[in-house]
């Protein structure tokens, strides 16, 4: 994965990003140095969250690392909003925090109005911006670790027990994919970010707004792999 793309299309159009926009709220917690086994109560508007969530409740508390994890494996929102406002205190200044981050990777097409991928009119990104993301976010274990997770089970301090399991439909059932995350909202459409190694070769996809997001990407992965084994023909004399 040299970062080159060797496939695009509409690669720099600005679109909702829908949860992949979690890959940078998990990119600033792991940068942040601010410990995993942290102790972190759920605030009133993570108990309120909309959408995919483990349905935390207001004061619970739980460790930094499991809402991490809840965040990227399972995509759920409570989780990804109370581990930004254990970051930054309250949501916008997390997204001022996720801007200034994305303009430091050259992100030119993205700009966040929240950590966690609702569909907001400024919320956006692109395709190849994403990519950049993903290609940073990957530079950390503890992520490259729990995207490639399809299950785990996570607590909270008082003994409520979680079970995650990833929505990446590809992890474990086409070979080679060890992540990343996908998403869904009804402006962004089906979203995914995918992570393949076959043979020495890596690929990262990026596809928004993919109503076949599976067949496309396992599609797009198998041509990947198909071209890299093939020889260049011998010059001709």
């Amino acid at each position: 994965m040299d970062g080159k793309a060797r496939w695009s299309r509409a690669a720099d159009r600005p679109l909702p990003p829908a949860s992949l926009t979690k890959i940078m709220t998990a990119l600033l917690f792991l940068e942040s140095g601010m410990p995993q086994d942290a102790v972190v109560t759920v605030g009133t508007g993570a108990g309120r969250a909309t959408g995919t969530r483990l349905r935390l409740r207001a004061g619970e508390q739980l460790r930094a690392g499991d809402l991490l994890a809840a965040t990227l494996i399972a995509s759920a929102n409570d989780a990804c909003l109370a581990l930004a406002e254990h970051v930054a205190g309250d949501k916008a200044r997390f997204a001022v925090r996720m801007n200034r981050r994305a303009l430091e990777l050259g992100m030119t097409r993205t700009h966040f109005t929240n950590p966690c991928g609702h569909d907001e009119p400024a919320h956006r990104s692109s395709a190849r911006d994403l990519a950049t993301l993903t290609r940073e976010a990957l530079r950390q274990p503890v992520f490259a670790e729990l995207v490639a997770t399809v299950e785990r089970r996570v607590s909270s301090l008082g003994g409520r027990h979680f079970d995650l399991v990833n929505g990446n439909e590809l992890l474990g059932r086409h070979p080679g994919v060890v992540g990343v995350k996908s998403g869904y909202t009804p402006r962004a459409g089906k979203c995914l970010v995918a992570l393949a190694r076959r043979d020495g070769v890596s690929a990262l996809i990026v596809v928004l707004n993919a109503p076949d997001r599976w067949w496309d990407t396992a599609a797009l992965l198998d041509r990947v792999w198909l071209d890299a084994r093939q020889v260049p023909a011998a010059p001709g004399r």
